[in-house]
C-alpha cells in the first residue's frame, strides 16, 4: 500500500509556528536577562564597569617633622618620587615588571615580592619604587609610549635623617607596613601600602607622626593606560603629620658619638634627673635609617641583621649586662636600710686582695688589698672583700627581697620599643629549680653583692637608679619625646635624707677623695659625684662601667657609659662620662649667658 504524502504548506506551516514559539522564547530569555542585568544588577555591573575604568590612588600623607630639644631637626621629608603599576592581572604586572627591571635595576627576588604584594592585595595599586630618582623617571617619561601601561609616576613626600646614624636607634625608621603589622591593634584601621614607624619614636608615636593619606581617582583605558582625572568624585586631600620635639640635645648627643671609643660597643645615655628627661642616648655600633626609606634589599637587610656588631640593636635600652661594682650601692643601700651597716662600719676581716669562704677564693679587684675601711672607704675604692662580707651579713634572701626595692626587676617605662626589665634571680627557689637544692651554697650572694653572678641590667634602668641617689629617691620615668606632662614617677627607693646623704658622699669620694676609682676623671668647675664598676665578660675582656652625676650639691644631669671589653672602668668608662658631663655643664651654663637674641648653645 503507497503512503499517502504530507502536504508541503502543512509542513512549512508547523516549521514556521516552531520558529515563531523559538524566537518569542529567545526574546523572552534576551528580556529577562536585559531585566536582570538592567534592574537587579544594575549596581554591581556598574560598580564592576568602575572598577575596571576607575582607579583610586592613594596620596602619602607628610609625616612630622622631628625635632630636638633647641629646634634643630632630626627627621624630616624632603621631595621624592614614587612609581607604581596599576596592573590588570598578574600576566600584566609580570610584563611591566620586566620592562621596568633594567631601569629601576630591579631582582627576580624583589619583582617575586611585588607579585605575591599582588595576591594578597589585588585591587591596590602595586609601589615597585618609593624612592625613585630624577634619572629612573626621567627615563621612564622618555619611553613611555613603548612601555606596557599601568605605570604611575607621582611626586611623594621621603622621609630624611639629617645625622645619618647618630640618633638611628632613639629615632628609628619607617617602612612599608607588613601584614604582621596589619594585623596589629597598634594599626587599627591602617591600609596596606602604608609608611609605619618600624621602632624608636617613629613606631611609638605613629599615630601623631603619620597624619591621614588622601586618595585620588584616575580614569584608565582597556590596556591599563591613565587617560586622566576621573571627575566624577572628589579627591581626598591628605591631612599632614605633627610635628614632633624631642628631649634629646643634639650636641650633646654628637659629643657622646665623638667620646665613644670608634670600633668599639656599648651605650651612653644622659637623663634629667628629677623628671627622667633623655638629654643623649648613643649606641655603638649603629646603622643609618636612610638606608631603609624607599626599602631595602633583602640581601642588605640579612646583611645588617646578622653583622657580629649587632647594629640594630639598641645597647642603651635592650642590652643586659652584669653592672659591676655600679651595683654596690644598691647592696650599701639595702644595708642602710634594714640596719646592716653604718656610714663608719667596717667588716671583721680587712681587705688582703682576697677573702676565703669555705675553702673558695674570692679576689678583690687588686690583689694588694685595701686593709680595713668603713663603708665610706670601700665605697670609694670599691673594695670587693668589704662588699663580699657585706653581702654576707645581708643574707641571700635579703638581698633578693631587698633589690625589688631599687627599681629592679622593672621596666624603666621608657617611650622606646624593646625596654627590659633586666634579670635578676626573684628567690632562693630560683637557684633550687635551675642547679638543683644542693646545687649551690651561699657564695653566690658574694658575687651577687659586686654587681657579678645572676645580675644584668640594661645601662638605661642603672641611669634610673642613679637617678634616684641624686634626686632626692624618686625613680623617674624615663622620657624622650617633649610631649605633654612630664609622666608619673616610677617609685621611689626606700632610704631617709640621711641614708642618701650618705650615698651620695661616697659618690663624690669616688670621683674627687684620694684613692676614689675615678679620681682621674674630676672636674675643674663642678663636683662629680659617681661610680665605676668593671664587669666580668664570659666572652673576653671586663666591661666597664661608669655612672655619674653633677653639680653633685644640686644634680641636672646623670650620665652612663658601658664600653663592652673596655677593661677597667676607671680608665674605659668613667672619661666619657667626666667629660661628657663638663660639656653639658658648660654649653648650659654659656646657654644661659647668652643674650636674648641669640639662642646658640655653644657646640651645637
Amino acid at each position: 500500500m503507497r503512503s499517502i504524502a504530507r502536504p508541503p504548506q502543512v509542513s512549512r506551516r508547523a516549521r514556521s509556528r516552531l520558529a515563531r514559539w523559538l524566537s518569542l522564547l529567545v526574546v523572552i530569555g534576551l528580556g529577562i536577562q536585559f531585566f536582570r542585568i538592567q534592574i537587579l544588577k544594575h549596581t554591581t555591573y556598574a560598580l564592576q564597569s568602575e572598577g575596571n575604568r576607575i582607579r583610586a590612588l592613594p596620596i602619602p600623607a607628610a609625616r612630622g617633622t622631628i625635632y630636638d630639644r633647641n629646634g634643630e631637626v632630626i627627621a624630616e621629608n624632603v621631595p621624592g618620587y614614587s612609581i607604581a603599576v596599576l596592573p590588570l592581572s598578574i600576566d600584566s604586572l609580570r610584563v611591566v615588571l620586566e620592562e621596568l627591571a633594567p631601569i629601576l635595576e630591579l631582582s627576580g627576588e624583589q619583582a617575586e615580592r611585588l607579585v605575591e604584594s599582588y595576591r594578597r592585595h589585588p585591587n591596590r595599586p602595586i609601589t615597585v619604587e618609593r624612592n625613585a630618582s630624577f634619572a629612573e623617571v626621567s627615563a621612564i617619561e622618555e619611553r613611555r609610549a613603548h612601555l606596557p601601561g599601568g605605570i604611575v609616576v607621582e611626586a611623594a613626600p621621603k622621609r630624611r635623617y639629617t645625622h645619618d646614624s647618630l640618633l638611628a636607634h632613639v629615632v628609628g625608621y619607617v617602612a612599608e607596613i607588613s601584614d604582621a603589622d596589619l594585623k596589629d591593634p597598634e594599626f587599627q584601621g591602617y591600609e596596606p601600602g602604608r609608611i609605619v614607624g618600624q621602632t624608636g619614636v617613629e613606631r611609638v608615636y605613629d599615630r601623631l607622626l603619620a597624619g591621614t593619606p588622601g586618595v585620588r581617582y584616575v580614569e584608565v583605558n582597556a590596556l591599563g593606560r591613565v587617560v586622566g582625572e576621573f571627575r566624577g568624585r572628589e579627591p581626598v586631600d591628605p591631612v599632614p603629620g605633627r610635628d614632633l620635639y624631642l628631649n634629646i640635645d643634639l650636641a650633646l648627643q654628637q659629643r657622646a658619638a665623638e667620646l665613644f671609643p670608634d670600633s668599639m660597643a656599648g651605650a651612653v645615655v644622659a637623663l634629667e634627673p628629677r623628671l627622667g628627661a633623655v638629654l643623649a642616648m648613643y649606641s655603638s655600633p649603629s646603622y643609618d635609617p636612610n638606608a631603609f626609606v624607599g626599602g631595602f634589599e633583602p640581601a642588605a637587610w640579612r646583611a645588617l641583621n646578622t653583622d657580629p656588631g649587632r647594629p640594630l640593636f639598641n645597647r642603651a635600652v635592650t642590652a643586659a649586662y652584669a653592672p659591676g661594682s655600679t651595683f654596690k650601692l644598691i647592696i650599701a643601700g639595702i644595708a642602710l636600710k634594714e640596719g646592716y651597716a653604718e656610714l663608719d662600719t667596717k667588716m671583721p676581716i680587712p681587705c688582703r686582695g682576697a677573702l676565703l669562704y669555705y675553702g673558695r677564693v674570692f679576689h678583690d679587684w687588686t690583689p694588694v688589698g685595701h686593709g680595713a675601711l668603713d663603708l665610706h672607704g670601700a665605697i670609694r675604692q670599691s673594695c670587693d672583700v668589704y662588699f663580699y662580707q657585706l653581702g654576707l651579713k645581708i643574707g641571700l634572701e635579703g638581698v633578693l627581697a631587698g633589690v625589688g626595692e631599687f627599681g629592679m626587676g622593672q621596666v624603666t617605662g621608657i617611650d622606646l620599643p624593646s625596654d627590659i626589665s633586666g634579670t635578676f634571680p626573684p628567690s632562693t627557689a630560683w637557684y633550687d629549680e635551675r642547679y638543683g637544692p644542693s646545687g649551690w651554697t651561699n657564695s653566690v650572694v658574694l658575687n651577687l653583692a659586686i654587681g657579678q653572678g645572676e645580675n644584668a641590667q640594661s645601662p638605661l634602668k642603672m641611669v634610673q637608679v642613679f637617678a634616684a641617689l641624686a634626686n632626692g629617691g624618686t625613680l623617674p620615668t624615663p622620657r624622650v619625646a617633649r610631649l605633654g606632662p612630664a609622666p608619673e614617677p616610677a617609685g621611689a627607693i626606700p632610704l631617709n635624707t640621711e641614708q642618701l646623704a650618705i650615698l651620695r658622699d661616697a659618690l663624690v669620694a669616688v670621683v674627687n677623695e684620694p684613692r676614689g676609682t675615678a679620681r682621674g676623671s674630676r672636674l675643674r668647675d663642678w663636683t662629680l659625684a659617681g661610680k665605676t664598676g668593671t664587669a666580668q665578660n664570659p666572652h673576653g675582656e671586663d666591661h666597664a662601667w661608669f655612672l655619674g652625676f653633677a653639680p653633685a650639691e644640686d644634680p641636672v644631669i646623670v650620665a652612663a657609659a658601658v664600653v663592652e671589653a673596655g677593661g677597667h672602668g676607671s680608665s674605659g668608662a668613667a672619661p666619657i662620662v667626666s667629660r661628657l658631663i663638663d660639656f653639658y655643664l658648660n654649653s648650659r651654663l654659656n646657654s644661659r649667658a647668652s643674650t636674648p637674641e641669640s639662642t646658640e648653645v655653644e657646640g651645637g
